[in-house]
Order: structure tokens, then sequence, then C-alpha cells
């Protein structure tokens, strides 16, 4: 009898766990074909075993295999309820090496330096692996909002060079045999030079030594948080020397006046937005640090409808009149004579990034009060190609 009795606890078990066998080897599997099938194939196997186990009679052999079969079962609802499952990815060859790199600096072994690219940054160094630059670049959304709305270009030269269309062609009615009248458009040029911006992050050699493979994220994070805050308050407000145009500080871009110097009037956001022409407007996203935001959040219209409107969806923005809207910290505070918010098409501001992610080690610097010096370079630029583009309010009277 205590054989039936087992032969019912794993049927019991079986219905339970056959789910966690489920195995996800890729991104284009489809997860419920998977589930389904694993789960059919699960409890055929267990099917076909308890009955040549019936077929046997118990014995204790029989015992010992429906002991097995329990195992498995625990086994497979243990890795079921295991987050990310149980093989985690294979860090690559160059990953590992920069990882030695990080602890050891250029006392890391041949191998793992021949597998690191040279940096051709004029400090030295190497590069970090592909892997990591991506993750770096989106670290910085976080830090640098721009990033989010703006045209972002990778280049391998100082600067780059626009066409900018300075006119416009004047095309004309004609009758049959008139001559055409001259028609003539000019074009410029806009560069936008990628500035060098340095910082460097002191590391315990402790942390470096029991990260456990962690230690490149950790320098990943804080150099993020660093470049990002720098880079997303020149493209806000930089003058254009040594660090990006921000797109507040071009003359070029017009602006709406408020008409009271602290209260924001939400006539005057309608009348900013559709300022602007369609075709911009229609793309067009607001800017405004958290302190306006929560002002602008209490506007209401002439039917007693809030301007803002939440978000409905994961990971879609807020909106202002239908519009998304992006924090920007480094924007300025309401107040007589202010530019708080800024409304437009943010494809017509351009970043550029030079190269890939730079570090160089130092672990001799500050070797005896047990650091290790990270330095890393950044290149970087940021440029309003369209002026038309944007429009700002003013809060004033005039």
């Amino acid at each position: 009898m205590r054989h039936v009795k087992n032969l019912a606890a794993v049927a019991a078990l079986t219905n339970l766990a056959a789910p966690a066998a489920v195995e996800f080897k890729g991104e284009e599997d489809d997860p419920i074909s998977i589930v389904t099938k694993s789960i059919e194939d699960f409890q055929k196997a267990i099917g076909d075993r308890l009955n040549k186990l019936e077929e046997k009679g118990g014995t204790a052999a029989d015992d010992k295999e429906l002991k097995k079969l329990q195992d498995r079962l625990a086994e497979l609802e243990t890795k079921a309820n295991r987050p990310g499952g149980d093989k985690p990815t294979e860090p690559t060859e160059e990953r590992k090496s920069f990882a030695t790199y990080l602890r050891r600096g250029d006392a890391a072994g041949p191998d793992e330096l021949k597998a690191l690219t040279v940096s051709n940054d004029e400090q030295g160094g190497y590069l970090a692996p592909a892997e990591m630059s991506t993750e770096f670049i989106k670290d910085l959304v976080e830090y640098s909002p721009v990033r989010s709305v703006a045209s972002v270009r990778n280049i391998a030269s100082p600067s780059v060079k626009y066409p900018k269309r300075t006119g416009i062609t004047n095309a004309q009615w004609e009758g049959e045999a008139e001559e055409a009248e001259e028609s003539t458009v000019t074009f410029g040029q806009l560069e936008v030079p990628a500035r060098k911006l340095m910082t460097f992050v002191d590391i315990s050699n402790e942390l470096l030594a029991d990260s456990g493979g962690t230690a490149e994220t950790e320098v990943r994070l804080a150099l993020a948080e660093d470049f990002g805050k720098k880079e997303g308050s020149a493209f806000v407000n930089g003058s254009g020397v040594k660090e990006p145009e921000g797109f507040m500080t071009n003359a070029d871009i017009a602006h709406t006046v408020n008409g009271h110097a602290t209260n924001l009037n939400a006539d005057k956001l309608i009348d900013l937005m559709y300022a602007m022409p369609a075709m911009y407007r229609n793309r067009g996203t607001w800017g405004m640090n958290g302190t306006t935001l929560g002002a602008v959040r209490k506007l209401k219209d002439g039917q007693g409808n809030y301007l803002w409107q939440p978000s409905f969806q994961a990971g879609q923005p807020e909106t202002v009149l239908g519009r998304p809207v992006v924090e920007m910290v480094d924007m300025p505070d309401i107040g007589d004579g202010a530019f708080p918010i800024i409304y437009g098409d943010f494809s017509a501001y351009r970043i550029v990034d030079r190269l890939a992610m730079s570090i160089l080690v130092n672990p001799y610097l500050l070797a005896t009060k047990g650091l290790t010096r990270i330095h890393a370079p950044r290149r970087v630029g940021g440029r309003v190609l369209q002026a038309a583009r944007f429009r700002k309010l003013k809060t004033a009277t005039s």
C-alpha cells in the first residue's frame, strides 16, 4: 500500500511542478509553445515511469526510483522560483580581461591586455568593451535626460559640420514664354565640435578584489553619474566655449511672454505651442525642471481640465496639452525674466559622441591609501541645428 501512496504523491507533485521544467533559450522563442510542450513532455515521461513501476510492483528499488522522481520535481520547482533561471550569461573574454585590468592596471597579464583595444587618447589606457560602452550610454540618460529626446550621433573626428540653409528659394507663377526670375538660396555651415570632459574615481582595492566581478558595474555607474550631470547641464545652459552649446543659450530661439513674473498662465502655454509651425509642433516635447513641472500640474483650462495628464501606460511619459514632458533638472526656475519652459522638436538638437569609453587605471598613485584611481576622458558635443523648431516661455510682463 505504501507503493500506491507514493504513486499518488508523485502524481500530485507532477501536476504542480510540471511548469517548472520550462527553459527559455532565446528571445525569438514563443513562450506559450515552450510552456505547453514542456508540460506535455514532462507529464508523459513521469506517466511512463509510473506505469512501469506499477507493472513491476512495489519493491525497495521502486521506492528509490520514486524518491528520485520526487527529488527531481523539487529541483525543478526550485529552479522555477529562482530569478533569471539557472544559466547566467557568460561574459566575453574581452569583458573578463577588462575586469582584470580594472583590478590590476598595467600589471594585468599580457594575455588580458592583448584582448583589450588600446585607446588613442593622449593619456593612454584602454577602450571599454562595446557592451560596457552601450550600458554606459543607457546609464547616462538617467542623469542627462536631454539624450532621451535629442538626435544623437557617433563621430570619429574632432568635429562634424552640417549644412545650414540661410534662405529659401523663391518660386513664382509664370505665364507662357515668360522668362524665369532668378531665385537664389544660400547655404552656410554649422560645426558641432566634440568637447573633452575629464574625470576620475578612486576605488578601494578591497572592493576591486572582493567585488566578485561587480567592480566594472560600480565604475560604470560612478562615471555615468558624473559625466551625465556635467553634460546634462551643458546641453541646457552650455556656453559653447570648451563645452557644448546649450539650447537655452541659443539667441535665435523665439519666446512667448507669460504676462506675469511668477505665476504661470495656462493660456500662454497654449499660445506658445500654437505659435510654432504644425510640422514642428506635432513632434514637440516640453522641457522644464521639477519645480516648474509641479506648478504646471496645477494649471487648468477654461473648462476646469488639467493641462497636465499622467501616463496611463508603462514606459510612456506624462503629457501637457497632449505632448510629452521631460524633466530637466538644469532648466531655470520660475522667476522674473527667466525662461523656465521650452517646447520644441528636440531632434533639432544634435549630440555627438566621439569614440568609445576610454579607461586608464593607475593602481600606484594612491597605493599607500589602499585605493586605485581610474581616469576616464570623454568627448561629447551638442548644438541647436534649427532654432525655429524651439520656443521658450519667458516669465515676465513684457
